[in-house]
């Protein structure tokens, strides 16, 4: 977590060699990347952004990208598992339908939901999530939170939060600003210090308070200011 250009999503980039550091080294299982095979080191990632695309190709084969040779049941237990039940009810031929140009369209939380059940399908140790509920509406990203416990589970998952809700249960929490570590620790930890991320915390819990009283008097002033 950090403010906006602090490099929480360069940093993340430098697991999976979008980029190579410039300085000192990124370890996986205690080697450093550049050592790593491409392939293998792919093998080992699976990343979730905050904008996904799927192909114009049937529901299980955007799945399935992240493992061909995947079943369709392994399809329907990685969909299952991303919440996507709903998502495979509604469409005419379920994980057999076409999605885009001439099929169905989905919605950018339910496109982010397909994205989170690829990551699941693919079974990698480690798992980047940059701001991967950044455009999702309240419905789907209360989905996706249920999504994220199942593609944690026996994982490292790195996850790149602006809403600081989605990382409070995390093992550790990075505080990063202007592209350097600023603290690190629990939820519980980073706010009994009072330091950058306890002032994150407060604007955070201002601006959803803010949020409900606002919506608090739109209903008043509907009801012709009736308490």
């Amino acid at each position: 977590v950090g403010p906006s250009g602090g490099g929480k999503s360069t940093c993340a980039s430098l697991i999976p060699r979008f980029w190579d550091a410039s300085s000192g080294s990124v370890l996986v299982g205690g080697v450093d990347v550049r050592d790593i095979d491409p392939h293998e080191l792919m093998d080992h990632v699976a990343f979730v952004f905050q904008t996904n695309k799927l192909f114009h190709q049937t529901l299980a084969d955007n799945v399935r990208a992240a493992r061909p040779d995947a079943t369709d049941e392994e399809v329907r237990e990685a969909l299952a598992a991303a919440q996507c039940d709903d998502i495979v009810a509604k469409l005419p031929r379920g994980i057999d339908t076409m999605l885009g140009t001439g099929g169905a369209y989905l919605s950018g939380g339910e496109v982010q939901r397909v994205a989170l059940a690829r990551a699941i399908l693919k079974d990698a140790p480690i798992v980047v999530l940059d701001e991967a509920t950044a455009f999702a509406d309240p419905e789907n990203e209360a989905l996706i939170q249920r999504a994220f416990a199942h593609l944690a589970c026996g994982r490292t998952v790195i996850m790149i939060a602006h809403r600081l809700s989605t990382v409070v249960g995390a093992d550790k929490i990075v505080v990063l600003d202007q592209g350097r570590v600023q603290e690190t620790g629990t939820h519980a930890e980073l706010l009994s210090r009072d330091g950058l991320y306890a002032k994150m915390w407060a604007e955070y819990e201002r601006a959803a308070s803010w949020k409900i009283a606002a919506a608090a008097e739109e209903v008043v002033a509907a009801k012709g200011g009736e308490a």
